[in-house]
């Protein structure tokens, strides 16, 4: 089967296609024909070796992936070849097919075609766990999304609204800042023409907002804690930006505010049955119209390069896919 290999670490365009066997599932373990894969940010850190965990090279990097059940392993009930399936995994998905634990799998409706579903895992689940779990983020609250525009900064902006709360939608440029609109936003800051701490503070007649989701990081964080009211929540997503900002911790003592890290990944290994029940929910608000995935962006398999540089160079609105099969 084709698969793109991490062989060294670098750039995407040290990443090849090559074949290489075909996975046997084995105890607990499925193997999914991927129709299409998810790009996400980490993919772009851990080809370089910038990432949390380090696999062996070489690998195959991908997160996330959307396909049908080729094989079942030893043990596995809740499967039958032919089911539709969203596959999520540290590595592994960019490849034509992909071998995975059951347990870090979710059934893929027939209303959300391939590549939605491709999109659906990590944007959706970092960001319902964000605001649920760790944000505990109440109806009639106000959050501030920065990075609106991203994957997992779009997906925040859905999920804020479907949760009651009123949502402060901020990007580098207009253009994003009308998807995040057209996403449910109900405010918008361009922050590259604005100071975002003095428009937060005009937005919310001096009061601030209850949470900042920041997937950013950079010269942005400090003002957006700066523009957190009292009893704040400021998630740590991640540093898009690429620097990782030093906060002064006068600024949570001041506010009584708490910095909070989101580590979805981790969490899900951790807490998997509370992590099925948040997709559940997920599921049951995309059935309803609550949610909807929004893939702007997809690629073909063979150009994978420019897939990365639409992420990794901050261009991309909504997801980014690629088309596998």
């Amino acid at each position: 089967m084709r698969a793109l290999l991490c062989k060294e670490l670098g750039t995407p365009e040290q990443l090849v296609i090559d074949d290489i066997a075909a996975p046997a599932p084995g105890p607990g373990e499925i193997v999914v024909d991927v129709r299409a894969a998810g790009i996400n940010f980490p993919d772009t850190l851990i080809i370089q070796g910038k990432y949390q965990f380090k696999p062996e090279l070489p690998f195959v990097p991908g997160g996330e992936a959307a396909g049908t059940v080729a094989a079942v392993g030893e043990g596995v009930t809740r499967y039958r070849t032919g089911d539709r399936v969203i596959a999520l995994a540290p590595y592994g998905a960019f490849a034509e097919q992909m071998k995975v634990p059951a347990d870090l799998t979710l059934p893929l409706p027939e209303s959300i075609d391939f590549e939605a579903g491709a999109g659906i895992g990590t944007t959706f689940g970092t960001s319902y766990y964000a605001l649920k779990q760790r944000a505990r983020l109440q109806s009639g609250e106000t959050l501030l999304v920065l990075g609106a525009a991203g994957g997992v900064g779009m997906a925040a902006v859905e999920i804020g609204k479907a949760m009651g709360a009123r949502v402060i939608a901020a990007a580098s440029s207009d253009d994003k800042l009308d998807f995040a609109r057209s996403a449910g936003a109900d405010e918008r800051i361009n922050y590259t023409a604005d100071p975002l701490k003095e428009r937060v503070k005009e937005l919310t007649d001096g009061r601030g907002v209850n949470v900042v989701y920041d997937p950013v990081g950079g010269d942005y964080s400090e003002q957006a804690l700066r523009a957190t009211a009292w009893n704040g929540r400021f998630l740590v997503v991640g540093f898009a930006a690429g620097e990782i900002p030093k906060i002064p911790l006068n600024l949570p003592l001041l506010k009584g505010a708490q910095i909070i890290g989101v580590f979805w990944g981790a969490w899900a290994q951790r807490e998997p049955q509370e992590s099925a029940a948040n997709f559940l929910e997920l599921m049951s608000m995309f059935k309803d119209g609550r949610l909807e995935p929004r893939v702007t962006e997809v690629f073909a398999f063979e150009d994978y390069a420019s897939a990365f540089r639409c992420l990794s160079e901050r261009r991309a609105r909504g997801k980014v896919i690629l088309r596998i099969a």
